[in-house]
């Protein structure tokens, strides 16, 4: 038993290794916008909410595709939908570089971009962990969900380097490139089940009966169908809410405006992106570190800290004086937190909805985060055109995380008398 078990652990390090590197790559595409902003605008004359915009739609079906990957992945496999997603992802960058209107922008950057990475999104993260994980699911989901700050971390100087002197082609090359690159990659090396290898889930002392796939035609009604059951159960509702809030409060404003909001206080694009990045890097800590709590404490607790933490930080960001120390500080402090909310997320989804269903609604709770990282994507570039300042963005999107924090407090107590009435 020694041998086959000391393959498996191989195996699982290639499967986890090789999603790594495809959320990677995607959270490297969805991070490029942000740097394209501002070179977009002096090149073709686009204004900051309609260039904004593009990112908010590619956010919101980043989000709304999870669902239904999830389903593919059942029905035709995890392999091939996460190579088809790096496809569109791969073909639609490379092909903005003859757009000359900002429809073609939209429908790039924004629809079929966001169409592909949303079939390499943190749902795909879930699908490998519940299929090939038996323990340690809280662990191996936080270091899948780093690989989106890794990827801001090694894509974003050099994507800001690329544009330092207002050009924008070389970053939809760049990017194009490493999506198409990791296609023959996936399609080689990444298996479909354990079984296929002859090994078990991580952790397994024995086997279990393997699910029945779904019909690839009847995957989208599947989707539905977990959708409609799970809307029925308090606890999607919580975590839909609370998933909004960290869309709200982390790429769709940080992740898209942190550096325009810099380049306000006359901080170079470059030096932005560095920030970014050493969020990004200290993120990569956090949130495994948030998945090895998760399987120790209640996530429920863990979320409490991490959304009234991170809420504080955001109101507190516009009154510093924007200096090296401070934002520092905020980097570090920030990026613990910056994505330490989806191991503890999807580990409550699997306790409500079981194995099975979980990566479904995991993605439809995605859907929240999404709509949520799309509302301040578009609202805080809509906020400064307006106002002139990004301040009054960050501050209410920093109420909100605190809002969250207390509801979750709320759900806690409420639970907890429900058992102080159960009797004996």
């Amino acid at each position: 038993m020694t041998a086959p078990r000391s393959w498996w652990r191989q195996r699982a390090i290639v499967v986890l290794a090789i999603t790594f590197v495809g959320l990677l790559v995607s959270a490297g595409v969805r991070s490029a916008p942000s740097v394209l902003m501002v070179p977009l605008q002096l090149h073709f004359g686009w204004d900051r909410a309609t260039v904004s915009a593009t990112s908010a739609v590619g956010i919101v079906l980043y989000g709304l595709v999870g669902p239904f990957a999830a389903a593919l992945m059942m029905s035709v496999g995890i392999r091939r939908t996460m190579a088809g997603g790096l496809l569109l992802m791969g073909v639609a960058t490379l092909a903005s570089q003859w757009m000359t209107a900002s429809w073609h922008y939209m429908l790039t950057w924004g629809v079929i971009s966001g169409l592909g990475s949303g079939a390499v999104a943190s749902v795909l993260g879930a699908a490998i962990v519940t299929r090939w994980f038996a323990v340690r699911q809280g662990l191996a989901m936080g270091v899948l969900a780093a690989s989106t700050a890794t990827g801001s971390l090694i894509f974003l100087p050099v994507l800001a380097w690329l544009t330092s002197a207002g050009a924008w082609l070389p970053v939809v090359r760049v990017v194009g490139v490493a999506c198409l690159v990791l296609v023959p990659l996936v399609l080689l090396f990444m298996p479909e089940h354990p079984r296929d290898v002859g090994a078990r889930r991580f952790g397994e002392d024995r086997d279990v009966p393997q699910a029945t796939p779904i019909a690839a035609r009847a995957s989208m009604l599947f989707a539905f169908d977990v959708l409609r059951r799970a809307a029925r159960v308090p606890t999607f509702w919580l975590l839909f809410g609370t998933f909004f809030v960290c869309g709200l409060t982390t790429n769709g404003l940080v992740g898209t405006h942190l550096i325009a909001y810099c380049g306000d206080h006359g901080i170079a694009p470059v030096a932005a992106a560095g920030l970014l990045s050493t969020m990004g890097l200290f993120d990569l800590v956090g949130t495994t570190a948030s998945g090895w709590l998760t399987d120790r404490y209640d996530p429920r607790r863990l979320l409490v800290a991490y959304y009234g933490l991170r809420g504080l930080s955001l109101i507190v960001l516009p009154f510093c004086n924007f200096g090296p120390a401070s934002l520092g500080v905020f980097a570090v402090f920030y990026g613990l937190d910056w994505i330490a909310t989806v191991p503890p997320t999807l580990a409550l989804a699997t306790r409500a909805f079981g194995t099975r269903e979980a990566p479904i609604v995991y993605g439809w709770v995605n859907v929240g985060h999404q709509l949520g990282a799309a509302s301040a994507a578009f609202g805080a570039g809509l906020v400064r055109q307006i106002f002139g300042r990004y301040d009054p963005a960050f501050m209410v999107a920093g109420a909100f995380g605190v809002i969250a924090a207390g509801v979750l407090i709320m759900s806690i107590a409420h639970s907890g008398s429900r058992r102080a009435g159960m009797p004996a």
